[in-house]
């Protein structure tokens, strides 16, 4: 009967899926809050920075999204609370609404003139403020699954050869008492030959 010889397995693979959570509202906030800062010195009009158009629109726009960046780190980390959460929401509405007002009516230094990529962008950065701060308050988290470390650990091979002899020569299968490959085959038409009992 003929053994059917398996591969070893000489290592399995254990990979751990861990899944973290992150808090997304706070993450949205701070990017909402640094477009803001970028956009306060790009062109709101034609040629024109929000801190060349505005008198004090710009230092409160800062001060705002300043104010939103420290939120966001306090409710990232709560070690680093600086702002009260309960003032997010005022920060966050305050700063669109200034947004807003200057987009529709624009300073009589640019009254003539179309809005810049700095306006919108501003615009877009206090929208995205207000969706963080809902999310932030809402405590709305994004699952990640985080493959983990690959732990491999050795066990035993199978293997269904016979140890070897003290040489360290393999076992044939004659030495064992089984049949040896140079032996001839019987056909069925002829009987082997007697042994003796």
């Amino acid at each position: 009967m003929s053994h059917r010889r398996r591969r070893p397995a000489d290592r399995i693979a254990i990979l751990l899926l861990v899944t973290r959570r992150f808090d997304i509202g706070p993450v949205v906030l701070a990017l909402g809050a640094i477009v803001l800062l970028v956009g306060l010195f790009l062109d709101w009009y034609d040629g024109i920075n929000a801190w060349d158009a505005f008198e004090v629109v710009d230092v409160v726009l800062a001060a705002l999204a300043v104010a939103a960046l420290a939120a966001a780190a306090g409710l990232l980390l709560p070690d680093a609370d600086l702002v009260d959460r309960r003032a997010l929401p005022w920060i966050v509405g305050a700063a669109f609404v200034l947004v807003s007002v200057q987009l529709l009516n624009p300073p009589p230094s640019a009254a003539t003139q179309d809005l810049g990529l700095g306006a919108w962008l501003s615009f877009g950065a206090t929208v995205a403020m207000i969706a963080g701060a809902v999310l932030s308050l809402g405590h709305v988290s994004l699952a990640v699954a985080v493959e983990g470390r690959d732990r491999r650990r050795r066990v035993a091979a199978v293997d269904h050869r016979p140890p070897p002899t003290e040489t360290g020569a393999p076992v044939t299968p004659a030495a064992r008492g089984g049949e040896s490959p140079q032996q001839p085959r019987w056909s069925e038409s002829e009987p082997p030959p007697a042994t003796g009992s």
